[in-house]
């Protein structure tokens, strides 16, 4: 009985010291679940840390705790911290992703502003300004606000099966941009850091909106050589 009593413990804390070592970075995932995703965030944060002292934590939520936003939630899960730390959260049922240090100074690392901007490219940013600013001062604000590297992956359409690996690829792609600031404003470099690897898929964005752009002028200029030729009809 004893033997089992001790197996049974064993085990008990070998689940527990798993789960911590596997979620200090990754820090909540309510909807990915899956291996490699954990293993890429929590090499990649725990790399950061190492070398700059500076926690950067994702979390992923199927939905904001009941009667609160997502700027309280970032809040009172920062007062967990004592180190300086960072936390990118999502809430897949409030359609919300934000970002928050729990110091003010950790701003001057990275662009909090163009991690979350909606507008993956400055054409994109451009052709915005051009069809929504009212004004001078709004087009200059519209027109430097992109460089996204979240908010226009989560955007785009994905088949049910794939909304999981779509939601993974979003976050990590924003977890690497905000890594990588953070290492080269504090002179460092990043072996887990995958470079320009995590590039692609904004690269892939900007080629679908430039091309739904280009398809957008060829057919209206179609259809004004059209009407040009059927006029006297």
């Amino acid at each position: 009985m004893k033997f089992l009593y001790r197996g049974l413990l064993a085990l008990t804390l070998t689940i527990v010291f798993q789960s911590q070592l596997f979620a200090e970075y990754l820090y909540k995932d309510e909807i990915v679940h899956r291996p490699a995703f954990t293993k890429e965030v929590e090499a990649l944060g725990k790399e950061l840390h190492d070398k700059t002292g500076i926690a950067l934590r994702l979390v992923m939520l199927k939905e904001l705790p009941q009667g609160k936003n997502m700027v309280t939630y970032e809040k009172e899960l920062l007062s967990q911290f004592k180190e300086p730390t960072v936390v990118l959260v999502f809430s897949e049922m409030d359609k919300e992703v934000d970002l928050m240090a729990n110091d003010t100074s950790l701003y001057k690392y990275f662009d909090r502003k163009q991690v979350l901007s909606p507008v993956a490219s400055a054409v994109q940013a451009f052709i915005m300004a051009l069809a929504y600013a009212d004004s001078w001062e709004s087009f200059n604000g519209i027109r430097k606000d992109y460089g996204g590297t979240i908010v226009p992956l989560l955007a785009q359409k994905a088949k049910d099966e794939q909304i999981v690996g779509k939601y993974a690829g979003s976050m990590y792609n924003g977890f690497v941009d905000i890594a990588h600031q953070i290492a080269t404003s504090r002179g460092v470099v990043l072996e887990n850091d995958p470079g320009d690897a995590n590039q692609e898929a904004i690269f892939y964005v900007k080629l679908f909106f430039y091309g739904f752009v280009l398809y957008g002028i060829v057919m209206y200029i179609r259809r004004k050589l059209y009407m040009r030729r059927h006029q006297g009809e």
